[in-house]
């Protein structure tokens, strides 16, 4: 177990090490992956994994996942960009995914943030309360 927390500490220290300006920097987690190769710390594997999931995490956040039921125009799409990067204080991009088990409407998914405004979510909800 204790192995296991330290791949997680230098993990964490990795990831933040890739940053720059808050942002994940490609240069700099080409250096991580560079340096972890020809270091081989103990655990590699538990390692990447760990450092995978924070650089993961982090790209998610300025990714709208937009699905929806129908199709969607270009200009909800910038719509929805545009109304999530004033929401967040950063550059979010949008992209879209089919998913036919929403009926009609839309889920965006912002990182762990999600907008449910689908004829299934609204059942759902209907439902759970009754």
């Amino acid at each position: 177990m204790a192995a296991n927390k330290k791949a997680q500490q230098l993990a964490r220290q990795l990831f933040k090490l890739s940053l720059v300006d808050g942002r994940v920097s490609a240069e700099r987690v080409t250096g991580v992956l560079g340096y972890i190769e020809k270091l081989r710390p103990a655990h590699p594997l538990t390692v990447l994994k760990a450092y995978h999931r924070f650089v993961a995490t982090e790209l998610a956040k300025s990714q709208a996942v937009v699905e929806h039921a129908g199709a969607v125009s270009d200009s909800v799409l910038q719509t929805i960009a545009a109304s999530m990067t004033k929401k967040y204080g950063r550059a979010i991009t949008a992209s879209t995914r089919a998913n036919p088990k929403l009926l009609a409407g839309l889920r965006v998914r912002v990182g762990d943030d999600v907008y449910e405004s689908s004829v299934s979510g609204q059942l759902g909800a209907l439902a759970a309360s009754v």
